[in-house]
């Protein structure tokens, strides 16, 4: 089994400025459950293309569009596995943002419980068996990251689903959820030419401007799963 996840994040993190920052994305459980959800989504797309706000050339991307526009394109994911993580910057302590390493650190993690809190969903659902599950396919919107970037995100994936972790203290290895995992591939990709890279970024967005709107909460929808750090 194989597992394609897309995302793209929404917000500043810089706790100064900003109240929340945001991750959202989309998953599909197969190469041809991902396929028909592009073809789908390119449909919407051309919906928008169709409109009086189109400007020929301009990238469909919830920048660009209007909120009406926005709301579309989100229906159009109605029955896509969805999953996002809302944090809440004035929770989390000032020297957390004094270094772009610990910055960086602590948003791959977050990045990571989202995706593993969405798997676990999935998982309880029986729409994954872990066993089953071989290869994990993520594509990340290349604005998000440091070019090095990749290499940690990669690594630290690779240590939650593919290796395990160990509490040292206690000389304890906790498993990782997918026993027969074989590999953990990131790429950065450039929305202009991935379909379902945008439409990740609209699915943060409009998590984003949930959270905003209900003081750090987002409402529950269909097939949409949102974790919240610090908990709620």
């Amino acid at each position: 089994m194989n597992i394609f996840i897309y995302s793209d994040e929404s917000g500043v993190f810089d706790k100064v400025h900003n109240d929340y920052f945001v991750f959202g994305g989309i998953m599909f459980l197969s190469k041809e459950e991902k396929d028909i959800w592009s073809r789908k989504y390119s449909a919407a797309e051309k919906v928008i293309k169709n409109s009086d706000e189109y400007v020929d050339g301009m990238e469909i991307k919830a920048a660009n569009i209007s909120n009406k526009s926005k709301a579309k394109l989100y229906r159009s994911l109605n029955h896509a596995e969805k999953f996002g993580i809302v944090i809440d910057q004035k929770q989390l302590g000032d020297r957390l943002f004094k270094s772009k390493k610990d910055k960086q650190r602590y948003l791959d993690w977050a990045f990571k419980m989202a995706v593993k809190s969405k798997f676990e969903i999935l998982i309880n659902q029986g729409s994954i068996d872990p066993s089953e599950v071989e290869n994990l396919f993520f594509f990340v919107d290349e604005h998000t990251t440091a070019t090095n970037g990749i290499y940690e995100l990669r690594e630290s994936l690779e240590q939650e689903f593919k290796r395990g972790n160990w509490n040292f203290e206690y000389m304890i290895h906790h498993p990782p959820i997918f026993p027969s995992l074989k590999s953990v591939v990131v790429k950065y990709c450039n929305s202009a030419t991935k379909t379902l890279v945008r439409a990740a970024d609209i699915v943060a967005n409009h998590i984003f401007y949930d959270a905003k709107e209900n003081e750090g909460t987002v409402q529950k929808k269909n097939k949409l799963y949102i974790k919240y750090h610090p908990n709620k």
